[in-house]
């Protein structure tokens, strides 16, 4: 069981989830008036941002296995043209070193693997790693139910709670659970539960909309990474 949690394999599983996370903001759901209010209030509010940077934590725990880590990362998200780079964090020390990145220009994807010197290149949305954040706003209109679990209070804030489950039944996630901040009106936490025993918590310690950015920002230049081998797998 122990062997199922290898460092690459704990990458993909932190991508994951992120990528749950984030397209959480865009979720539509049907089944449960209240929280329908509260999910397209924030589709509308982050559907008018140009840009989104979100500096997050996550923590994956699977008690049975004996396992608990715990990832930094920066994702930055240019709506037009679905431009996205996430930055995952080596755990230790204090300095952030970026551990891995992934980049998509809306039409190729890199994943780029520091401590390798290898970056994969997919088209955008293909590849075991292959997510899209800027599609935020439209990945939750369909496959899932909701359901307004109330407030709850935690550090002295307000949290709305609202849980999401797939309608398909052999879906690798079986839970969502999202708080969100009733003041801001901001996804404060996701809680993602994995059929495996696995419970991904990830934290959104900020989030800056309208971030200036460059579109070449969105993009790995080969040239700029000597020694670091590119595999094209398109």
């Amino acid at each position: 069981m122990l062997g199922y949690y290898d460092n690459k394999h704990m990458k993909k599983y932190f991508i994951l989830a992120l990528l749950v996370a984030v397209q959480a903001y865009g979720a539509f759901a049907q089944k449960d008036g209240d929280a329908k209010t509260i999910l397209n209030g924030l589709s509308k509010k982050y559907r008018s941002y140009s840009s989104i940077k979100t500096d997050f934590v996550l923590t994956v725990d699977n008690k049975q296995a004996g396992v608990q880590n715990t990832q930094t990362g920066t994702l930055i998200s240019k709506i037009q043209g679905n431009k996205f780079r996430v930055s995952l964090y080596q755990p230790a020390g204090k300095k952030q070193v970026i551990d891995q990145e992934i980049i998509s220009d809306g039409k190729t994807q890199w994943t780029y693997m520091v401590d390798e010197k290898e970056v994969q290149v997919n088209d955008a949305g293909q590849g075991d790693d292959a997510f899209n954040p800027a599609q935020i706003f439209t990945i939750y209109e369909k496959g899932y139910k909701y359901v307004y679990n109330g407030l709850q209070k935690q550090n002295g804030k307000t949290y709305q709670v609202i849980d999401l489950t797939p309608e398909a039944e052999k879906a690798q996630f079986f839970k969502i659970r999202l708080m969100i901040d009733k003041v801001k009106k901001q996804i404060y936490n996701v809680l993602v539960f994995d059929r495996n025993g696995s419970r991904y918590n990830y934290t959104l310690k900020t989030t800056t909309p309208n971030t200036p950015v460059a579109d070449a920002y969105f993009s790995f230049d080969a040239k700029k990474h000597p020694g670091v081998e590119v595999v094209d797998l398109r």
